[in-house]
């Protein structure tokens, strides 16, 4: 017998913006990540300063063929159907059905797209798990009203969402209101389409989006269920535990503190108000967020589920000379001390199975509602053998392990529905905009200047998941071995 219920959600996990391409097919609009270029033209460094994007023209953006998904994504969901999915995490392009965000009417044909798309999985037995924003605020919404620093955005957003419920009422279920929600702090363009520098308080700026974003999900929330009482709505969240370098008390403390920064956002969207910490900080730092007098009651709308993107734990020191004085690596947006117990990907990122179970008993000891793994996975670079066939046996090995730490964590009484492994299918990476970061089961043949014929072709970990699936997660192994 399967550790994991018989309805448990095995499938694959993509986004908009790094896996359609298309950007200027049926009359979709841009959104922050199309005006972001590749890596060797410095790609990160624009994302934290708008104004280059804005102004800068680059020889290449990696989101505007990505794999084209666009054309391709029969193809590619008949592929994910024979490897037995039972979900598909993804998202739609808000610039694809309100190229600008404020219309009062949306794109049909950004509609008929989905419309095809979501029929494509329901013809597999294919769930959609759909992400409403997922780093695809508008760009006209950047430049006409600075994100969502204006609280207008929030009845764009609202708008938006209604068209998508009852679009696909009966069709789609499962639904996330913004991806990776407290990725607002750190990379506020891709999360909230807006400079925190052009204004005077930052800070101030970047939490007053944040409370736009909060009480728009928890409206989004209250119609998905008057829609259609059958609709599962849930908040998403960048996790991942931080650990304190040392014992001192100093070094938990700052681990509590770095993990209230997240815990912040979902502690408002699966309780329905802010939390008690919140207040000494907004006092300390000298910030007054405006709130409308019913917000405090929108914000009661609280989520079913908590989904999250789990790549690796963090280690954390309050000793400034530790921190100026000790390597770094990076990981999924957030830098961290190295972990001398731990090894780590090519791109330096922390491998953590039993991360994944300490962080899942955290979150469901803290909240007590299920949880949802919507992204996990190990990006590398993946070359074909003699024969043509990529043995990835390295990407089998981390899901696997990564899998029984979600059995772990299961058997410790945690509620899961579901596992979705991020980038199922090569698509270009958020990060960097490069196509060699690879996480997928199919590989997708283009380089990281979009050179390529787009053909896709199966890894060895293809028929290695599809194994996992059918036995509903019990030969997890390279060789199929028994959890």
């Amino acid at each position: 017998m399967s550790i994991f219920n018989e309805d448990f959600l095995w499938g694959g996990a993509i986004a908009a913006n790094q896996y359609e391409g298309g950007y200027q097919e049926g009359g979709k609009g841009l959104g922050p990540v199309d005006l972001l270029p590749n890596k060797d033209e410095n790609r990160v460094h624009v994302m934290y300063h708008p104004e280059l994007a804005m102004k800068e023209k680059f020889n290449y953006y990696p989101s505007h063929q990505a794999i084209d998904g666009y054309h391709y994504f029969k193809e590619d969901i008949a592929m994910f159907a024979e490897m037995g999915f039972k979900c598909l995490r993804m998202s739609v392009s808000w610039p694809r059905i309100f190229p600008n965000g404020d219309e009062e009417t949306p794109n049909e044909a950004g509609l008929k797209f989905y419309d095809e798309l979501f029929d494509e999985c329901l013809k597999y037995n294919i769930e959609p798990v759909v992400t409403l924003n997922h780093f695809d605020t508008p760009i006209y919404l950047y430049e006409k009203y600075d994100g969502w620093t204006n609280r207008k955005l929030i009845d764009f957003f609202v708008r938006y969402a209604s068209v998508m419920f009852n679009r696909y009422k009966g069709k789609v279920k499962y639904w996330l209101t913004f991806n990776e929600i407290n990725i607002l702090q750190v990379l506020p363009f891709l999360g909230g389409s807006f400079d925190p520098e052009k204004f005077e308080n930052p800070l101030q700026t970047k939490y007053q989006a944040a409370h736009h974003q909060l009480v728009a999900s928890a409206l989004a929330t209250k119609l998905a269920r008057e829609i259609d009482p059958a609709n599962k709505i849930g908040c998403m969240l960048a996790a991942g535990e931080a650990y304190p370098n040392t014992c001192n008390p100093n070094d938990i403390w700052a681990a509590k503190m770095l993990d209230r920064e997240g815990f912040f956002f979902i502690d408002v969207q699966v309780r329905g108000k802010y939390p008690s910490y919140s207040r000494r900080f907004f006092e300390e730092q000298q910030l007054e967020i405006k709130q409308e007098k019913e917000d405090a009651e929108i914000l009661k709308n609280t989520v079913d589920f908590i989904g999250f993107s789990y790549y690796s734990t963090k280690v954390v020191s309050a000793d400034e000379q530790v921190l100026s004085s000790s390597e770094k690596t990076d990981g999924n947006i957030f830098s961290s001390l190295e972990n001398p117990y731990l090894p780590k990907s090519e791109w330096g990122w922390i491998i953590d199975p039993m991360g994944l179970r300490i962080t899942m008993n955290t979150l469901y000891d803290r909240y007590q509602v299920p949880l949802f793994v919507v992204e996990n996975g190990l990006g590398a670079v993946d070359k074909p053998n003699e024969a043509g066939i990529i043995e990835d046996d390295y990407r089998i090995n981390y899901l696997s392990e990564h899998i029984q730490a979600v059995g772990e964590a299961v058997k410790d009484g945690v509620e899961v529905w579901g596992y979705t492994p991020w980038g199922c299918i090569d698509i270009i990476s958020a990060g960097t905009g490069q196509m060699s970061k690879r996480y997928g089961f199919i590989y997708v043949d283009l380089d990281d200047n979009g050179v390529g014929s787009f053909k896709r072709s199966k890894k060895a970990s293809f028929d290695w998941y599809k194994q996992v699936i059918a036995s509903n997660g019990e030969k997890v192994g390279r060789n199929n071995d028994e959890f």
